[in-house]
Formats: C-alpha cells, structure tokens, sequence
C-alpha cells in the first residue's frame, strides 16, 4: 500500500514541479509567451504563483518567486514522503531533499526536452508551435555546441553531446549529494 501512495506522490509532485521549472525555463529563455504550451505552463503555476510574488520580488530576470514555489513543492514533496514512510520529520533532511529533487528534476525536464526535440525534428512537416517552443528553450544550449562540432552530412550531434554532459553533471551532482551524507 504505502508503494502505491510513494508512487502516486512522486509522480504528482514531480509533474507540478516540472511544469513550475518550465515556467522559470520559459520565462529564461524568452519563449512566446501565446504558445500554447506556455499557456498552459502559465495557467497551471499562476494560483500559486501570483500570492508568492506579492512577497517575493524577482531579482533581474530571475522569476525568484518561481524558484521559491519549486523549492516548496519539492520540500512539501519531500515532508509528506518523511510523514508517510519514515513515520518522522528531519529538517535537514528536508531542506537538502528539496534542492536536490529540484536539481534533479530540472535535469530530467532538459533531458525529457531535448529528447522530444530530438525525435520531433525527425517527422516534424513543417513548424508546428510545440516544436517552435521547444527551439526556443534548447537552442541556447546546442547552439554553442554547434560551434565546436558542426554537423555533419546532415547530422546534428549537438543533442546528443548535451545529453552526454547532462548524465555526467548528474552523477557527478548525485556523488558530491551523497558524499555529504
């Protein structure tokens, strides 16, 4: 029983929390505000959104109130996991569970991103929005890969070495996390 209510958790916190960094991506990256998808992002985070930038003012272009509600749903993530399985509440444990799911789950979103990218650039007709947002994200992290390594034949390995880099910042972030436990 208690799998069951682990994974049901896990997977409603992690969607919500990825769709609050997309809003903090989105907003980064300048994308179209009337794309659908960031309609969608915008439409989903804004009932929590709007009370928490009446506190939280945003510090140049960083949406700080955007970080703070990601940071709060992976620590109420993280605080009912501890109630349910652990049976008790560590603070500590809490706060560096927080950071690193949100850490985490901005890698997963860039992956999951990249991917779909990836494979809608094989059927992809034309331009369609979802595709023109997903451009508008990932582009500033392939463009300068593009750089050093141009395609060749018509095949672009820049998705694919930001995949690369991306598995090793995140085994080396889950080192450095679980070397201080």
């Amino acid at each position: 029983m208690n799998n069951a209510f682990y994974f049901l958790l896990d997977t409603v916190f992690n969607l919500y929390l990825m769709v609050v960094l997309l809003r903090i991506w989105l907003q980064a990256s300048r994308a179209d505000f009337y794309n659908p998808l960031s309609q969608f992002v915008v439409k989903a985070t804004n009932p929590l959104l709007i009370p928490l930038r009446r506190m939280i003012p945003s510090i140049g272009k960083l949406d700080t109130a955007a970080l703070v509600l990601a940071l709060l749903v992976s620590a109420g993530k993280m605080l009912l996991i501890q109630l349910l399985l652990v049976g008790q509440l560590n603070i500590i444990a809490l706060m560096s569970g927080a950071v690193l799911t949100t850490i985490k789950e901005a890698c997963s979103l860039l992956f999951w991103v990249l991917i779909i990218r990836a494979i809608l650039s094989w059927f992809s007709q034309g331009r369609n929005p979802m595709e023109l947002v997903l451009v508008q994200l990932t582009e500033p992290l392939l463009a300068p890969v593009r750089k050093v390594i141009p395609p060749m034949g018509g095949l672009d390995l820049s998705v694919l070495i930001v995949l690369v880099a991306l598995q090793f910042l995140q085994i080396l972030l889950q080192s450095f996390f679980i070397g201080m436990f």
